[in-house]
This record gives structure tokens, C-alpha cells and sequence, in this order.
């Protein structure tokens, strides 16, 4: 079994005067949240932008444990569409005090490069900071949070830096090399 050195850097913004917006990108881009927790969708956009940066910790999910965590109150996807079609998500989730994770960010290999990211990262770190006002009970957030790692591709954190993320963590873990998914087996070139 092969293992490899993993960095994972933790970023923040502890305040909404933080964000740094990125432009919206050319063309007919229009980001939409999908309001009803549909387990098939949130797993077809997991797999098409992680598949190949490896991301498989929820590839083994059953469909009761998607529904569940798609159910809870504050979860929300964030799709970016270009023309019609997805092009990426931002997925956020409340956490204790005020703290709202950015679990999942990223595009389907197709759309990354065209200047969709940061417009996508942009919206997404927008609407960590008013959650609240979407989900009376949750209390308003005081810090938005998210995590990559040296498996993200190469433009992955001077994005986030670009929108106002600073680094406040970093930790280099021993990680079994998996071959990289796809969205369905041998989509992407190995």
C-alpha cells in the first residue's frame, strides 16, 4: 500500500468585510441553491468535481446517511451552472457558535480556468455569512472556515486567498494513495 505526505492548510474569515468578490465571469454563469436535499444530485456533483483530486471519504455513503446530512438545518449546496449545465458547488454547514464550514468547493474538470471559481468561492463565502437569515433559530455567523490540501488543484489557494481567506492552521498527515475515481470508473486519465 502506497501512502503519501498530505498538507491540508485551514483558512478564515472572521468578519463579512473580509470577502474580497471576485468578478462574475462572461457569459450566461448564474448560481442557484438547490433548496430540496436530493441525496443522487449532491453525490453526482461530489464525485464529477472531486473525482479526480481524490476525494472519496463520501463515495461510501449510503443514500439514508446523504439524506440525513443534506436534511440538517443550515446545510446548503450552492450550484454554479454554465448554460443550464453544473459547473460546481460550494457546500456550507453550521457548526457551534456562529462557525459555518465551507465543506466542499470546487468545479467539474471541464469548467475550471474560465474565471467560474472565484466568482462561485465569492458567492458561497457571501451566503456562510448570512445563513442566519435563511434559518431563524441558527445564530449569525462570526467565522467562515474551509480546509484544502496539496491534492487540490494548483490554483486552489491563492483563490481562496484571493477572497479574503488567511491561513491559520497547517498539518501534513501520511495519506493512502487511491486511484482517482472520476465521476464514474476511468472518466479521467490516471
Amino acid at each position: 500500500m502506497t501512502t503519501i505526505p498530505v498538507t491540508t492548510w485551514s483558512l478564515e474569515q472572521t468578519s463579512p468585510g473580509d470577502l474580497l468578490p471576485a468578478a462574475a465571469p462572461e457569459g450566461d454563469v448564474r448560481i442557484a441553491r438547490a433548496e430540496v436535499p436530493s441525496p443522487e444530485f449532491s453525490r453526482f456533483l461530489y464525485a464529477s468535481v472531486g473525482g479526480d483530486i481524490r476525494w472519496t471519504d463520501r463515495l461510501g455513503w449510503p443514500y439514508a446517511r446523504w439524506s440525513e446530512h443534506l436534511g440538517r438545518p443550515g446545510v446548503e449546496t450552492w450550484v454554479a451552472y454554465e448554460r443550464g449545465t453544473p459547473a460546481g458547488y460550494v457546500e456550507l454547514e453550521p457548526q457551534d457558535d456562529g462557525v459555518v464550514e465551507i465543506v466542499y468547493f470546487g468545479l467539474v474538470p471541464a469548467f475550471r480556468g474560465r474565471g467560474i471559481g472565484g466568482h462561485l468561492l465569492s458567492y458561497g463565502a457571501a451566503r456562510a455569512w448570512d445563513l442566519a437569515e435563511r434559518w431563524p433559530g441558527l445564530p449569525g455567523t462570526e467565522r467562515v472556515w474551509l480546509h484544502t490540501c496539496s491534492k487540490d488543484g494548483p490554483h486552489a489557494m491563492a483563490n481562496y486567498q484571493r477572497r479574503g481567506f488567511t491561513l491559520f492552521d497547517t498539518k501534513v498527515e501520511e495519506e493512502t494513495l487511491r486511484a482517482a475515481p472520476g465521476p464514474w470508473p476511468g472518466a479521467y486519465p490516471a
